[in-house]
């Protein structure tokens, strides 16, 4: 067992790491948190919060800040399916960085994801019923005095093909604009240069990925931010057979769900994920992790999935580490990066957001580019902010954005990226999970 003094002494080299990078981490505070953790570890999964009616994993409650429930409930509106019973049945809830609000000082996307169970005859019934609330809800929440629906994923490409001029896997998921998804027809060029029209009803046969993004003004926070809702749904037969319509049950690790009238569903659907749901769960971020610090380097991505996969095996002290990371300016960058394509996405939208709101939210960025970098980089991210911000105030298209919004989110993820790998590396116990998992096969 560990002792005291090994804690102890596990925190204090946590705590000389994070000063040699500058990194400002409250040894006391840390040591609390990591107590925490523990105590926690020796409870219940299910941690239910019965003042703010709010519930989720033990972990994840303790990252969770209750100041931000109103602010996700009012964009729940928008992003949410409703009931229907005793046929349809829904649990709403935030997720990754959303629902880390005390870890995350900076995030860019406001998350959710959403159960959505379908009690039907047969499978091919359930996802006809999942294919029409989703087509009903592109519909509803197309344009809005406080929203504009950018995409829906839905359905799977049954063949390799070309759509806007990007290439398409078999298999992968089908993006519908919200024009596409509003019309019900999709049309992509095939291999051998002809057209191919896949209709919703097509699309239903085989859901895939389910996923609906939308650009929100979010007036808590008197800004725009993109939200998105990723769906699992699921069929339960009339034997009382439970099947994902995706093919893949999700786990809870990363979500508070906002209503506790939902407990029910939510116990329900737990109870079929298999005993080795917390290893595999493990196993699919160690392998994003390698991905994105061996295959396609992004120490930011891969940061975000350390703190996860740390939390959950019991290594409290790198956790404690990483979690400090994500309040240090350089990391506001992930967010410039990330509106970036909100921003423009709103200015081509027409008339449906002020001007002003995205004006200032570039000011806004560009004072977080200020504090995060020196020198070049700075001149170089200001410029491109700048002319950005001369863009939307007169209304150009969006190719004429085009080569601004490319170097903002280089010279951003860029800054990110080498921010992250440092900071990883400056611990040696970090820097030894990193080499372990490099030696990985993928």
């Amino acid at each position: 067992m560990e002792t005291q003094t090994s804690r102890d002494q596990a925190i204090e080299r946590v705590v000389a790491s994070a000063t040699r990078l500058g990194v400002e981490l409250d040894e006391r505070e840390a040591a609390e948190w990591v107590a925490a953790m523990e105590t926690e570890a020796s409870g219940g999964d299910l941690v239910v919060d019965v003042s703010s009616g709010v519930y989720g994993h033990r972990v994840t409650m303790l990252d969770f800040k209750q100041e931000d429930l109103a602010r996700f409930r009012e964009m729940s509106t928008i992003v949410g399916f409703e009931d229907r019973p005793p046929q349809v049945l829904t649990a709403l809830s935030i997720s990754g960085s959303a629902a880390q609000s005390k870890v995350n000082a900076y995030p860019a996307d406001c998350d959710f994801f959403e159960r959505i169970h379908i009690r039907a005859d047969t499978r091919k019934e359930a996802c006809t019923i999942l294919a029409d609330l989703i087509r009903e809800k592109a519909r509803a929440t197309a344009v809005g005095p406080t929203h504009r629906l950018r995409e829906v994923k839905f359905g799977s490409h049954q063949v390799a093909a070309t759509k806007g001029g990007s290439p398409v896997g078999a298999g992968s998921p089908m993006s519908w604009t919200m024009e596409e998804a509003v019309a019900g027809q999709l049309e992509v060029t095939l291999p051998d240069g002809s057209p191919r029209v896949y209709s919703w009803e097509e699309a239903s046969n085989d859901p895939g990925w389910c996923k609906l993004d939308w650009v929100i003004a979010d007036r808590t926070r008197g800004q725009l931010a993109n939200a998105s809702n990723v769906l699992d749904p699921t069929w339960e037969a009339p034997d009382g057979t439970i099947v994902p319509l995706d093919g893949f049950l999700d786990p809870y690790y990363q979500e508070v769900y906002l209503e506790t009238e939902s407990i029910p569903l939510f116990t329900k659907l737990v109870k079929e994920l298999s005993a080795d749901a917390v290893d595999d769960y493990v196993d699919t971020l160690e392998h994003e992790v390698w991905k994105y610090t061996v295959k396609e380097p992004n120490f930011g991505k891969a940061a975000r999935r350390m703190y996860n996969v740390f939390r959950m095996n019991g290594k409290y002290r790198e956790a404690a580490y990483i979690r400090e990371l994500f309040d240090e300016p350089v990391t506001a960058l992930y967010q410039v990066s990330a509106l970036i394509r909100t921003l423009d996405e709103a200015a081509s939208s027409g008339d449906v957001f002020a001007t002003a709101t995205m004006v200032s939210q570039v000011d806004a960025l560009i004072m977080s580019a200020i504090q995060a970098l020196d020198g070049p980089e700075e001149t170089q991210m200001v410029g491109h902010l700048l002319k950005l911000r001369n863009s939307l105030q007169a209304r150009e298209s969006h190719d004429a954005r085009t080569a601004d919004m490319s170097g903002i989110q280089g010279a951003a993820l860029g800054a990110v990226n080498a921010y992250f790998e440092r900071a990883l590396r400056a611990v040696p116990e970090i820097g030894a999970y990193l080499d372990d998992i490099a030696e990985r096969a993928p």
